[in-house]
């Protein structure tokens, strides 16, 4: 018989960071509200926020951060908005695949909000403004893989 795991949406006892940049602050500071919000509200144990330049810089913070071994889980938010250069496409594939590469090594979940977006009004769009914010959806998913894991390792290696 097949077994079936999930992480569950509470946050107690748990300790997250968030990683945002500051770059386009307009937006990013509604993102890591949001964030912040959802894991208050979730029960989070400890919410650090690590603020950095720009999205760029966003997985060295995240690795950093994870390598303290102080976080359950690294909530990641940026905006990185289409220019007229290649730009864009070089920034949103490196920050992309740090943040993967940070979470794969060091075995703490990484959630992915970071937006990718062609136009400041898909930005707004997406962090809430006028809708839902993948700030919140970020943090909803960091909770779910703490929880995930936290539950792997008492289910499967005897360790919490």
């Amino acid at each position: 018989m097949a077994g079936r795991t999930a992480g569950g949406l509470s946050g107690k006892g748990f300790r997250f960071a968030v990683v945002v940049s500051r770059f386009n602050e307009f937006i990013t500071a509604r993102l890591r509200a949001s964030a912040v919000d959802m894991l208050e509200r979730l029960g989070a144990a400890t919410i650090e926020v690590i603020e950095v330049p720009g999205a760029f810089e966003i997985p060295a913070a995240a690795r950093a951060a994870a390598d303290t071994h102080g976080f359950d889980a690294i909530v990641c938010l940026g905006l990185i908005l289409r220019g007229e250069t290649p730009h864009f496409d070089f920034i949103a594939r490196e920050v992309t695949r740090g943040i993967g590469q940070s979470a794969l090594e060091t075995g703490v979940p990484h959630a992915f909000g970071v937006l990718t977006c062609e136009t400041l009004e898909e930005a707004i769009q997406r962090a809430g403004l006028k809708a839902g914010n993948k700030g919140a959806e970020a943090a909803l998913a960091a909770v779910e893989m703490a929880n995930l894991f936290s539950l792997l390792r008492v289910r499967f290696s005897g360790h919490k």
